[in-house]
């Protein structure tokens, strides 16, 4: 099936647009957004997936509101034969400058949330290190990604009450990544159930400051042994200074009692040249992902067939710590960022599974 895009100069295999080179189910193409105050009373967090051989596209958005409370609208629809269009209404997506600005909207519904917003990258994008994984001869993982850190403009309206955003009040990251990847749709039957590790630590960041930014992906066993690693260094547009790639990340978190979220942490970034960069790191909101079809919630998961079109809509009440619990796991942790006198902002994800001493896990 011919698309918009095969008009374009750009194939890689003999094949049309519509179609992927592998028929695996787990390929997926992901876009994620997030926009957020300095306060962190306001914290939006939004998403696509591309599903080619599910014949499916979803979306979603979570907003947290002064820490009290997260309303998430979630959505999907049958893929072809709109198969070149980023939309799955009332949300849609728009590249206004290639690898520079995007618009994300959710329109007028419902559901009682809706939202325009404008990024705009203040830096270069950051390509990340491919993410390789296999398992008992088949691969599991086969991902690449950027981000990209910006300022975002526009406004928010969440049961009648406008938010209106401003660069100079709000700060902006997105990624987008593509590949066969874990955690979409369920688990196939049929077949060996996977491997469980004894334990696994994930984390991501990407951060800002006024001359400077910086994201890392790291992925460790157990025993802190490195699995996957990958980060920069990056510089405004017009600084003329090149990314400093970084060689390894230092991490000392500090966690609620409860669960296992971050409550404080310190960063130290060992850069390839052998400079060191120290970062402490101060959450200021939350927006809970699983909310929006990170691994499921409340009948909604990403990649999953919903039927030819779905649509729903959730509350949280935040300050209710059972419910908290119910909804943790992949945690977008906005901070305050402080390397000696300047002060910046940013994300943080953070998950451990089974066991890990360093931090006093000692299991599942």
């Amino acid at each position: 099936m011919l698309t918009k895009y095969d008009d374009m100069m750009c194939h890689q295999i003999v094949s049309t647009f519509d179609r992927v080179e592998t028929s695996a189910r787990e390929w997926t193409e992901r876009i994620w957004f997030s926009a957020h105050d300095t306060s962190g009373k306001s914290h939006l967090v939004a998403g696509f997936g591309y599903y080619p051989n599910r014949n499916i596209m979803d979306a979603f958005t979570c907003f947290a509101v002064e820490g009290k409370t997260q309303y998430a609208v979630r959505a999907s629809r049958e893929l072809r034969p709109a198969i070149d269009e980023v939309k799955v209404d009332p949300f849609s997506y728009q590249v206004v400058e290639a690898l520079k600005k995007v618009r994300c909207a959710l329109d007028a519904n419902e559901h009682g949330l809706s939202y325009e917003i404008e990024f705009e990258g203040n830096m270069p994008p950051h390509e990340e290190e491919p993410q390789f994984a296999m398992s008992r001869g088949r691969v599991l993982e086969n991902v690449v990604r950027y981000v990209q850190v910006g300022k975002p403009s526009g406004w928010i309206k969440a049961e009648g009450k406008t938010y209106q955003i401003n660069k100079d009040e709000w700060w902006a990251e997105r990624d987008h990544s593509w590949g066969i990847r874990r955690g979409g749709g369920v688990p196939e039957t049929g077949v060996q159930p996977g491997e469980i590790p004894t334990g696994y630590l994930f984390s991501f960041g990407i951060m800002q400051f006024d001359k400077w930014g910086a994201t890392y992906h790291i992925r460790e066993d157990w025993e802190g042994r490195p699995l996957h690693f990958s980060g920069g260094v990056f510089y405004p547009y017009g600084s003329h200074k090149e990314e400093l790639k970084l060689a390894s990340v230092a991490h000392d978190f500090q966690f609620r009692h409860d669960i296992r979220q971050m409550k404080s942490g310190q960063l130290v970034f060992n850069a390839v040249d052998g400079s060191k960069i120290e970062v402490s790191m101060r959450p200021l909101s939350v927006c809970y992902l699983r909310a929006g079809g990170y691994f499921g919630y409340q009948g909604f998961t990403h990649g999953l067939w919903m039927g030819p079109y779905f649509i729903d809509s959730l509350k949280l009440d935040l300050t209710d710590n059972d419910a908290v619990k119910g909804v943790s796991f992949l945690d977008d942790v906005m901070c305050e960022m402080r390397c000696g006198n300047e002060v910046g902002y940013g994300i943080i994800e953070l998950v451990i599974v089974g066991k890990y001493p360093k931090y006093g896990y000692q299991g599942y």
